[in-house]
């Protein structure tokens, strides 16, 4: 029994060290000859013979690039959280700055009014300032800006809860004024009439002749919206404040103002048809980029830290 496990594991070694000497690149030979017979450690594929030493080395390190990519991974992913938290906060103070600002061009509009400035280039930095002029109206070239609503904080106030309001809608009477003072003539949005009052013969009374002193807020140019239907001018429909175009076709100068309530006519538009127009949505993009900083975290924290399959 002992002369023939010999005789195996001689002739185990004899075809081990045929293998070597055909195959130089088979590194081990110790632990190869050391093997029981029928365990050799090479494998043969396709007439190659591979260590299967080596075979595991090399699982070994696909073991290990495979988890640094897993890490990886795990650490990239954590970028999303963090970048929607820098958002929502961003937005916070984006959200400051508007509510300042709101609040400065507020207090314009309640502000004490100075004179009209002469240079045109001055009016570029007084938008929703408080300016008085005195002169008369030329009400034979009336522009209308339509569809507008009346401005009405009280009613606005009652109606905030309601799914739909009263749905008034008319059109705000712009019409050249000349200001006695400086000799130029300027562009005065009187104030709001209801359609069937938008024609000049239907309110007769509030056309105003002779000299009076009008207080205005200082309005830029605008910019058409989406959505917003262009301007006709052969046929005076006026969609949005383009002052150029309003002032080239009736010939005054590329100034406009909206009077106060104070200056309206009886029986005439009523005036104070300023509203403060910034878009202050950056409470609803906080709230948004923090749900999102919220809710990715949590998958994240499930994924890797309780292991806990999304």
């Amino acid at each position: 029994m002992t002369s023939f496990s010999l005789k195996s594991m001689l002739a185990h070694t004899i075809k081990t060290l045929e293998i070597l000497k055909k195959n130089p690149h088979v590194v081990d030979i110790k632990r190869t000859l050391l093997l029981p017979p029928g365990q050799c450690i090479f494998k043969h594929t396709e007439g190659r013979h591979i260590s299967l030493r080596r075979q595991s080395r090399s699982t070994a390190t696909s073991g290990r690039a495979a988890k640094g990519e897993a890490s990886l991974l795990k650490w990239s992913l954590l970028l999303i959280p963090a970048t929607a938290f820098g958002l929502g906060t961003w937005q916070v103070r984006r959200r400051q700055w508007k509510t300042r600002l709101i609040a400065q061009l507020e207090s314009l509009v309640a502000a004490e009014p100075v004179p009209l400035p002469a240079d045109r280039l001055e009016l570029n930095d007084l938008e929703y300032r408080r300016v008085k002029v005195r002169g008369r109206y030329d009400h034979s070239r009336e522009l209308y800006l339509l569809p507008r609503s009346p401005i009405n904080p009280e009613k606005e106030a009652r109606e905030a809860g309601r799914l739909s309001s009263s749905g008034d809608t008319g059109a705000n009477v712009i019409t050249p004024f000349h200001c006695t003072d400086s000799g130029i003539t300027i562009l005065v949005n009187r104030g709001y009439v209801p359609m069937q009052k938008v024609r000049p013969e239907t309110r007769v009374e509030g056309q105003a002749d002779g000299k009076m002193d009008v207080v205005g807020v200082v309005r830029l140019t605008e910019v058409r919206k989406p959505f917003v239907p262009r301007n006709d001018a052969e046929r005076n429909r006026w969609h949005y404040r383009d002052l150029e175009a309003m002032a080239a076709v009736v010939g005054v100068e590329a100034i406009f103002i909206d009077t106060d309530v104070a200056s309206s006519v009886p029986g005439g538009p009523v005036g104070g048809q300023t509203r403060v127009t910034l878009r202050n949505e950056h409470a609803q993009y906080m709230m948004t980029w923090y749900g999102l900083c919220a809710a990715t975290s949590y998958m994240w924290y499930a994924k890797f830290v309780k292991k806990i399959r999304v």
